[in-house]
């Protein structure tokens, strides 16, 4: 009776033992292949974010949206990190986590912000971020600073170039290209060398080369959002270039896109920058935190990059890739660079009009010698097109 009992025993403690293991290795493997689909990054339990946001503390927040909150977090191994933790409202966490995962998992550049690992238990999704320590460009530009701003010139140019390459990256680096779609100046993280990094990328689209994506909800920031893509939800990179026109613009002149506060012929920045410029006051639009000026020259070459940008003609925006060499290039836009345009097709009435812009540009009025690209000297150009049709 003893030993009968005892093989019982045995046979059933064997069976536990193998029913232990086989869940464990099942766990195991669930955790492996669902680490695998993402093929980068660490896997973090939810007990490490907990301990490492001392439970995700009020204190620790340091950004917070639509989306989810992001903490401040201290890992065991003293690494500071950023974590998202995603809301999930109605799957919306699972879609953004999908999103940032996919568009960012592996991307690696100096001006994006890193996605060192994500963590995914139960109904909890969340992503951890390299932490960025100087904010963002919105509590530089728009937050009480004193009466003269930190960002010198230089430094706002530093910002634009380093955003510029970020974008440029994802859109003719990856293949799929990245439209991210949200560019805006809480979306621009700073180091405390000035270094920028290109951040939240939850509204990311993949598309591949040369093509366009149409959606019936428009997605992004009010002020910052392409003309086109609101009125007819075509997305593509050059989406993402609009926004980054109005962000230098941004940069430059300290306003934000759309503010009812001000005169009501200032609460659009794009036509407000473009009247003053058409007026010849292009200094005007400065900064008045700025504590030293640029010279004209460099003052006209970041505003004729920003007005190319946001030209209503989403074709003849710049790539962001030509973005960064105009703004690299010590003699733009003091050199004839049109070949580009017309060896993309453009017509001979085109080109002429090209010609007249530039020429118009470049003649000197005020004490920048700028003139809108964009808003140009209408009657000139319909004298010439009169004299051309004859």
């Amino acid at each position: 009776m003893t030993l009968s009992l005892a093989a019982i025993f045995i046979t059933r403690f064997r069976k536990i033992k193998q029913w232990s293991a086989e869940h464990i290795e099942h766990e195991l493997l669930e955790r492996d292949s669902r680490h695998q689909q993402a093929r980068w990054g660490h896997w973090y339990t939810l007990r490490e974010l907990e301990e490492a946001t001392d439970g995700f503390a009020d204190d620790n927040v340091i950004g917070e949206g639509g989306y989810g909150i992001v903490y401040h977090g201290l890992l065991e191994d003293n690494h500071r990190v950023a974590v998202k933790n995603l809301l999930n409202n109605r799957g919306q966490a699972e879609r953004e986590f999908k999103v940032e995962v996919e568009a960012i998992g592996r991307v690696r550049h100096k001006n994006l912000v890193r996605l060192l690992g994500y963590c995914a238990e139960g109904e909890h999704r969340m992503l951890v971020y390299e932490y960025v320590d100087n904010g963002n460009l919105e509590q530089w530009l728009h937050g009480d600073v004193g009466s003269y701003s930190p960002l010198t010139w230089d430094i706002r140019m530093k910002i634009i170039l380093g955003t510029a390459k970020g974008l440029t990256y994802l859109h003719e680096g990856l293949e799929p290209k990245v439209v991210h779609r949200d560019i805006k100046s809480s979306n621009i993280l700073l180091d405390k060398q000035w270094n920028s990094k290109v951040s939240d990328f939850g509204l990311a689209k993949l598309l591949g080369s040369e093509k366009s994506y149409i959606t019936t909800r428009v997605m992004g920031t009010f002020g910052y959002v392409a003309p086109e893509y609101a009125s007819t939800g075509m997305l593509n990179e050059r989406s993402d270039v609009y926004s980054f026109g109005i962000l230098i613009m941004e940069i430059i002149t300290g306003r934000n896109p759309v503010d009812y506060s001000r005169p009501p012929g200032e609460v659009n920045l794009v036509d407000w920058l473009k009247t003053m410029v058409s007026n010849r006051n292009a200094e005007g639009v400065l900064d008045p935190k700025l504590a030293e000026k640029p010279s004209s020259r460099a003052l006209k070459r970041a505003l004729l990059v920003a007005l190319r940008c946001v030209d209503p003609n989403a074709q003849k925006r710049p790539k962001m890739g030509h973005v960064v060499h105009m703004l690299e290039s010590d003699d733009f836009p003091f050199r004839d660079d049109r070949r580009a345009g017309r060896e993309h097709g453009r017509s001979n009435r085109d080109s002429l009009k090209e010609r007249i812009v530039e020429k118009h540009i470049m003649e000197p009025g005020d004490s920048s010698g700028y003139e809108s690209s964009v808003q140009t000297d209408r009657s000139l150009l319909r004298k010439q097109e009169t004299d051309e049709e004859k």
